[in-house]
């Protein structure tokens, strides 16, 4: 095989994947004016649903052009030879290997984001302004952006830079180093992601005591689960939104919720959407897609052992030198069709887990509260009440609204 072919079919497996995802998006769109479901009768009313239906309509309009930009621009810089232009300024700079990799894919990270800005910009103070949810400031817009570049040069380049340095010093058995390491601080993000990155763009503050505390621990007591790290985050400082979610384990457990969410449910709800979160737990779902990201990833990297030292990869993408950093581009884009067959697993996978926890919640606590509760948090974020199969297959990792309903309805 040639570079050129590898070139085509790179370009192919783009061109691909986006034909794929506008199709879907249009099958999707097509029913966003669907009758709603009886079941659902009772989540919208009727200017709601037309509010609902113009949301839709606004974010399937903003995706069409969002993403047929990033396209062009894609094809553009491969096409006249973007990655070669990069990596030669990288190389202008430093014969360290680590030194160029960490310069190649921070100015390839610094300028994606600046461009990709306008985008996000315009999806928080243009669309979810006009529908009501956004509560972003300017100055806190700028300073997550801040935040977030700081956080990826210091641990995405720290772990490029060890992956980097184990392949120049083992060869072909970087693989097994380079697991071990993003093994490492994958488990450590799961345990100490909330006491350590959730500070810096979010205020935490345990729930008091009070009514909604003594529920929860009720509950929680009554299921035999130690639940002492209740925390509320201050979410509507961006978004009216609500969400909850669970981190952790062992003696980093917590639960987390939105102020939004607290503010929008009823107690019992509350504790209805927390049996959910601690059906997760108890059913192990955290341990098992830790595992399971844990061994794709090993995975993953061995089939990129086999293919980094190639200079096929570097050349398909136009870089005369061959190079792992330039190499990792190039198997990434070859690699996106596998990642989407895992990401359907996943996606299966997990909608399997929420029917799960959803019956752990219905049989500890009650069905009742949790069903108005997705009912509200639905109607809440003007969310989709009408998805097409495809699409729910293709992109959700949670049941549609309907089919959890029916679930918990299921005697």
């Amino acid at each position: 095989m040639t570079a050129q072919t590898l070139f085509y079919i790179i370009i192919a497996i783009i061109i691909v994947n986006f034909i794929k995802d506008k199709i879907l998006d249009t099958i999707n769109a097509k029913h966003y004016n669907d009758p709603i479901p009886k079941e659902l009768s009772d989540v919208y009313d009727e200017e709601e649903y037309r509010k609902s239906q113009a949301y839709k309509a606004t974010n399937y309009q903003f995706g069409i052009w969002s993403s047929l930009f990033s396209l062009v621009l894609t094809l553009a810089f491969l096409f006249l030879d973007g990655f070669e232009y990069v990596d030669n300024i990288a190389r202008s700079y430093s014969d360290n290997p680590i030194v160029i990799a960490l310069i190649f894919f921070g100015i390839i990270m610094i300028a994606s984001d600046i461009i990709t800005t306008p985008f996000a910009y315009y999806k928080t103070f243009v669309i979810e302004e006009k529908f009501g949810f956004n509560k972003t400031t300017k100055k806190t817009f700028i300073l997550d952006k801040l935040k977030g570049l700081l956080m990826m040069v210091i641990l995405g380049g720290g772990i490029i830079a060890l992956i980097v340095w184990f392949y120049q010093a083992t060869g072909d058995s970087f693989w097994l180093y380079a697991w071990g390491i993003v093994t490492a601080f994958t488990i450590f993000m799961n345990m100490f992601y909330s006491r350590l990155i959730v500070p810096l763009f979010n205020k935490q503050t345990p729930l008091e005591d009070g009514d909604l505390r003594n529920k929860i621990s009720e509950y929680a007591k009554s299921v035999g689960y130690n639940l002492e790290k209740i925390f509320i985050i201050d979410g509507s400082k961006r978004s009216t939104k609500a969400n909850a979610y669970f981190s952790g384990f062992g003696s980093e457990k917590r639960i987390t919720l939105y102020d939004t969410l607290v503010n929008d449910l009823e107690d019992e709800e509350i504790v209805a959407v927390l049996a959910h979160e601690v059906g997760h737990y108890k059913r192990n779902h955290i341990i098992i897609n830790l595992i399971t990201s844990i061994l794709l990833t090993g995975l993953t990297l061995y089939i990129l052992s086999i293919f980094i030292s190639n200079p096929l990869l570097s050349n398909a993408i136009g870089v005369d030198t061959p190079s792992f950093h330039v190499g990792l581009i190039a198997f990434g884009l070859l690699y996106s069709p596998i990642s989407e067959v895992t990401g359907l697993i996943m996606n299966y996978v997990s909608r399997v887990f929420e029917y799960q926890a959803d019956d752990y919640a219905k049989t500890t606590y009650k069905a009742e509260p949790l069903i108005t509760s997705l009912k509200k948090l639905s109607k809440n974020s003007l969310s989709n009440l009408t998805p097409h199969k495809a699409y729910v297959f293709m992109h959700y990792s949670h049941p549609k609204l309907l089919d959890r309903i029916k679930n918990l309805k299921k005697e």
